[in-house]
C-alpha cells in the first residue's frame, strides 16, 4: 500500500495569509455586533417613548411597553390622532438619525461584504510579500461603508420628508398602509429588473469583481471599495426602503432583510432567490392594495 503524501509545512507567506483572514474576520464581526448594541440600545429606549438618540425628546403620549399605532388603511391618513407628535426636525435630529441609518447599514452589510473584504485581503498580502495588507483592507472597507454613509444621508433625508407629511408612525417609523403597498410595489419591479441582476452579480463574484476593477495603492483600495460598496447600494436599496413598510426600528424585520441580503449574496443560484422575492413583494403590494 502506497504511502501517503506527507504535506509540506505551510511557508511563512501562507501562515501570514492564514492569520491575516481571522484578524479582518474578527474585525468585521466586531464592527458588525458594535453596530448591533447600538441599534438594540436605541430600539428599547424608543420603545420606553425616550427619542433622546435621535434628538427628538421624549415621546410624551407614549406609554411603557407601547409599540405603535395600528397602521392606518388609507394613503396620507396621518398619525397625529393616534398618537402624541415627535418633536419637530431640527439640524441635530438629522444628524442623528444620519448616524442611526450609517449604524444600521454597517450592521446589515458586513456579514455580506465579509466574502469580498477577504478575497481582497488575500490578494493584496500575495503581492506586498512579507508587508501587512492592513491598511489597504481598511482603505477598501472604508470605501465601501462610505458608500453606505452617502445612501444614509439620503435614506435620512427621505425619513425627514416622510415624517413631516405625517406619514410615518413616530415610535418605530412604519409607512402607513398606502405607501408601504407603493415600497412593496417599487421594490418587486425592482427585484425582476436586469439593473438589480447587474449589480447582484457583481456582488456575488468576488474574483470576477476584483479582476474587472483592481487599482494599486491605498488609494485604489479605497477606490476598490467605494465601487464595490455601489454595485451593493444598486443591489439592495429599494430592500432598506422596506425598511419603512416593517418598522425602521423594529430590529426583527432589520434582522430579516440583513439575513435575505447575505442569502442573496451568498447561496448557490442566489438570482432566483432575488427573482422569487420580487413575485412575493408584488403579490403582497396587490394584496394590501386590494
Amino acid at each position: 500500500m502506497a504511502e501517503r503524501a506527507i504535506r509540506p509545512p505551510p511557508t511563512v507567506l501562507e501562515r501570514l495569509l492564514a492569520r491575516d483572514r481571522w484578524l479582518v474576520a474578527i474585525a468585521l464581526s466586531v464592527l458588525a455586533a458594535l453596530a448591533w448594541v447600538y441599534l438594540i440600545v436605541m430600539a428599547r429606549q424608543m420603545a420606553s417613548g425616550e427619542m433622546s438618540l435621535l434628538g427628538m425628546g421624549e415621546m410624551t403620549g407614549a406609554t411603557e411597553g407601547s409599540a405603535m399605532p395600528d397602521m392606518p388603511d388609507m394613503p396620507g391618513q396621518r398619525f397625529d390622532a393616534l398618537t402624541s407628535a415627535p418633536a419637530a426636525w431640527t439640524p441635530r435630529t438629522f444628524v442623528l438619525t444620519f448616524v442611526m441609518w450609517w449604524v444600521m447599514m454597517i450592521g446589515m452589510m458586513i456579514p455580506s461584504a465579509v466574502p469580498m473584504v477577504l478575497m481582497f485581503g488575500a490578494v493584496q498580502r500575495r503581492q506586498l510579500a512579507e508587508q501587512s495588507p492592513a491598511l489597504r483592507v481598511a482603505a477598501f472597507t472604508s470605501g465601501y461603508l462610505a458608500v453606505w454613509g452617502a445612501f444614509s444621508v439620503l435614506a435620512a433625508g427621505a425619513q425627514w420628508t416622510l415624517a413631516d407629511l405625517a406619514v410615518l408612525a413616530p415610535m418605530q417609523f412604519t409607512a402607513n398602509r398606502g405607501l408601504a403597498a407603493l415600497f412593496l410595489l417599487l421594490a418587486g419591479i425592482y427585484q425582476l429588473s436586469p439593473l438589480k441582476n447587474v449589480c447582484l452579480r457583481r456582488c456575488r463574484s468576488p474574483a470576477e469583481f476584483l479582476s474587472t476593477h483592481w487599482r494599486q495603492g491605498t488609494g485604489g483600495a479605497f477606490r476598490i471599495g467605494a465601487e464595490h460598496g455601489a454595485f451593493c447600494v444598486g443591489c439592495c436599496w429599494l430592500l432598506m426602503v422596506l425598511l419603512f413598510v416593517g418598522g425602521v426600528m423594529n430590529l426583527l424585520w432589520v434582522a430579516a432583510i440583513a439575513a435575505f441580503v447575505l442569502l442573496e449574496k451568498v447561496i448557490p443560484r442566489g438570482e432566483l432567490l432575488a427573482r422569487a422575492s420580487g413575485v412575493a413583494m408584488l403579490a403582497a403590494a396587490g394584496y394590501w392594495i386590494l
